[in-house]
């Protein structure tokens, strides 16, 4: 029997609305355009952008205290209003409650305004729904670790059922940057440090929500994380090969692959332009090159910063009319810059017809999504449980799968009877499961003394509950983040007296400043944050064997832990049910199987650094620093063993066609478990440098003891396509090596030749590797 694969490889389906004829006679199309000819200069600009219900004190986007709304809500939707935002996702509210308010403002404006044009209502939903009592699902950076895009969609489809449930339309995820340095912040948003497994996973979450109907936007577009030293909001100078070849490519797929239908720019200037002001990639790049017909949101305040942090327009009215004619459609989170846009209009700075274009892409955008023929006649949600079994159940997947053993003497799984003693700042901390857009350290942080509202064990718990609590004793040592070293005689005592000790560090989601990872939380160092490391080095002189559990939401430079430690495990935040995926970890209750997404580093000192690196990206010539990682890409153990055979490659592939590859792989060990298998290519000789290892395609796949299984991968050669001297993308003909591995590092190996003409990569041209097993 054959099971094919696609990778979520295929065409999605399209969630828009039937362009098909109505009872009026007018087809879709032709009806917006005649409900924009109806439209006011007022009404037309009140549907670009949108409107934010905030409390003093409550900081959830940068700068937001700089900021007031320019009009109250209910003086401004006289004229209707583009988007609501975050009606459920800004404070701890009564979903149910909240439901009921939303169904009764949007009724009001479809019977109290002139138009009757209800809002699009968003929301964050990166690791699940942002709201009170939502399910809160593993970060980014753990959906690359699992390299299991069908899991991610199912995650994606089961948040979308919530988000469409409570009346929201539209979600501000994923997030596409591809990271290259883990000093910034925002990683723990992030998937991997390969553009390929970034697309893949980032579309097959574009897939899962929109199937839900709920519009997916991809963040941030582009370069935002290839700032300098990985600051946030830093400029970047990335060129122009390095956008195409490894920042856009994840937009691409996206777009072109999963239909997404929106799309927020970075806050960031490349070379100098800001994006939301740059013409050039929010309507050269996005809809000339590649055809989007969706709408550009701007990321929160991204208007008003143009004039407030890149002193590139004069006040917010200049600009405002640079980023309308740049491409942006709407400004989120409310309209600080756009409600300048009428007044311009007026005194002829801005052309009408740039608004009146900004207006059709939202009304379009509102048809999709069935806002036009909307009533809000019907009852709203009662009831809804937003943490529901099946919700857990997928999370729990997709946390065991995440979960990376990164180096074990042998230690692990722990055997039954063992005095284990549990310490460090994240063993009992319910925090250190969630990331910086987890609802509990984005939103409820700020609202101490108020419950999470969902189960919430800790690794402490979890370990307890799968060891014995009778068997496992307990001490913090320190704060994540602290100078205080007050409880390290409590931790070496406690850590002496045990036959092992599980120390769980790490890090502290949080927002500009306020943790160690997340927006605006930025690291000098990839040292352990606070005293953590002086604790781990107090435990491992008592001689009591030390499993060290990483909680963080970037990777860190521990290369002195994997030879000391008797066993390292790497979970990037993996969420509500993460606790008890690592505690079977430990136990071997679950055989590891997750892979490094990014690349563990050996020092900050050589960051940035990407498994993509050109042969003198290494450091080995020509410098006394080798930028040598302490653990590759992709590199991950399991407790059984797998054995890779018959590599076999044609020796010849069609420039403009495919390169079938298949291999053998057993698992030669004694329990059931699950192999990442790993394609990676080499371009020999090409005119401008190429990287020494390229992910080509991966399937994830479980054996049983013994058990053998052929993996095919129908590799695209544009999965080799570079940008030329003349910038343009194309496959030439030319060697190219291969492997099959565990891990970026050269296994098991073949080699191929291009052969025929240079073909041009186009729209057209496939992208995906699919794979099949016989």
């Amino acid at each position: 029997m054959t099971e094919v694969h696609a990778v979520v490889g295929g065409p999605a389906p399209v969630q828009a609305a039937p362009d098909h004829d109505r009872p009026d006679g007018h087809t879709g199309e032709a009806r917006v355009r005649e409900l924009l000819g109806r439209m006011t200069l007022d009404e037309k600009v009140a549907q670009l952008v949108g409107f934010w219900e905030k409390a003093d004190g409550e900081a959830v986007a940068p700068l937001q205290g700089e900021f007031t709304d320019a009009v109250r809500l209910e003086d401004f939707v006289r004229h209707g209003l583009g988007h609501l935002t975050r009606a459920y996702g800004t404070r701890p509210v009564d979903a149910a409650a909240r439901a009921a308010w939303l169904w009764e403002f949007q009724r009001n404006l479809v019977t109290g305004t002139r138009l009757g044009i209800p809002a699009i209502v968003h929301e964050e939903c990166l690791t699940g729904l942002s709201a009170w009592k939502a399910a809160t699902f593993p970060t980014p950076l753990a959906w690359g670790a699992a390299f299991d895009p069908e899991l991610v969609t199912e995650m994606a489809a089961a948040i979308g059922s919530s988000m469409r449930a409570l009346g929201i339309h539209q979600g501000l995820a994923p997030v596409l940057d591809v990271i290259r340095d883990p000093r910034w912040g925002r990683v723990d948003e992030c998937v991997a440090e390969d553009p390929y497994l970034v697309g893949t996973i980032g579309t097959s979450y574009v897939r899962g929500l929109q199937s839900q109907g709920v519009l997916a936007t991809l963040k941030h577009f582009a370069g935002y994380s290839a700032s300098r030293a990985g600051r946030n909001f830093g400029p970047v100078h990335a060129g122009p090969r390095e956008l195409a070849d490894v920042l856009f490519l994840p937009f691409e797929m996206a777009i072109l692959d999963g239909d997404a239908r929106s799309v927020m720019h970075s806050y960031t200037e490349i070379d100098g332009v800001p994006v939301a002001a740059d013409p050039a990639m929010l309507t050269g790049v996005l809809r000339d090159r590649w055809g989007f017909d969706g709408t550009v949101v701007a990321d929160y305040y991204g208007v008003a910063f143009l004039n407030l942090l890149h002193h590139v327009a004069a006040d917010n009215a200049d600009a405002a009319g640079q980023a309308l004619a740049a491409g942006l459609d709407i400004e989120l989170p409310t309209g600080d810059a756009f409600l300048t846009l009428a007044e311009s209009v007026r005194a002829g700075r801005v052309d009408e017809a740039l608004v009146d274009r900004a207006v059709l892409r939202v009304l379009r955008q509102k048809q999709e999504v069935g806002l036009l023929d909307a009533t809000f006649t019907d009852e709203p949600p009662q009831a809804i449980d937003l943490d529901p079994p099946g919700h857990r159940a997928i999370a729990r997947r997709l946390a065991e799968e995440s979960i990376v053993l990164v180096a074990n003497q042998g230690v692990l799984p722990l055997p039954a009877g063992r005095r284990v003693a549990v310490v460090g700042p994240n063993a009992d901390r319910p925090g250190a499961l969630f990331g910086c857009y987890s609802f509990l350290n984005h939103v409820l942080v700020q609202h101490p003394g108020v419950e999470a509202g969902f189960e919430v064990p800790t690794v402490l718990d979890a370990i307890r509950a799968e060891l014995g609590a009778d068997l496992v004793t307990w001490a913090g040592g320190c704060d994540v983040d602290s100078a205080d070293r007050s409880g390290f005689d409590e931790a070496v005592a406690t850590a002496s007296a045990a036959d092992v000790a599980v120390l769980v560090v790490g890090d502290h989601a949080g927002l500009f400043g306020r943790g160690t990872v997340g927006e605006g939380c930025d690291r000098d160092d990839l040292e352990l944050p606070g005293v953590q490391r002086e604790l781990v080095e107090a435990v491992l002189a008592t001689g009591t064997p030390v499993v060290l559990v990483l909680l963080t939401g970037r990777p860190y430079a521990i290369d002195w832990a994997l030879t000391r430690c008797a066993a390292v495990v790497q979970s990037f935040f993996p969420g509500e049910e993460g606790a008890g995926a690592i505690a079977g970890v430990l136990r071997g209750r679950v055989n590891p199987s997750g892979r490094l997404p990014v690349s563990l580093p050996g020092s900050a000192g050589a960051q940035p650094y990407s498994y993509l690196h050109p042969t003198l990206g290494a450091g080995g010539n020509g410098t006394n620093l080798p930028a040598t990682p302490a653990a590759p890409f992709g590199h991950g153990l399991s407790y059984t063993t797998f054995a890779y055979r018959d590599l076999t490659v044609p020796a010849t592939v069609p420039t403009d066609g495919a390169l079938p590859v298949t291999v053998r792989v057993t698992n030669t060990g004694a329990v059931a478990g699950d192999d990442v298998v790993q394609l990676y290519g080499h371009d020999v000789v090409a005119p401008v440098t190429r990287p020494v290892a390229q992910l080509l395609g991966y399937r994830r796949v479980r054996l049983e003891p013994g058990e053998s299984v052929t993996v095919g991968l129908t590799v695209p050669t544009t999965r080799l396509a570079f940008s030329d001297r003349t910038l343009t993308r194309v496959v030439e003909p030319g060697a190219v090596e291969l492997w099959v591995g565990t891990s970026a590092r050269r296994d098991t190996e073949a080699s191929t030749t291009l052969v025929g003409d240079t073909v041009r990569v186009t729209n057209a041209s496939a992208r995906w590797t699919t794979t099949e097993l016989s």
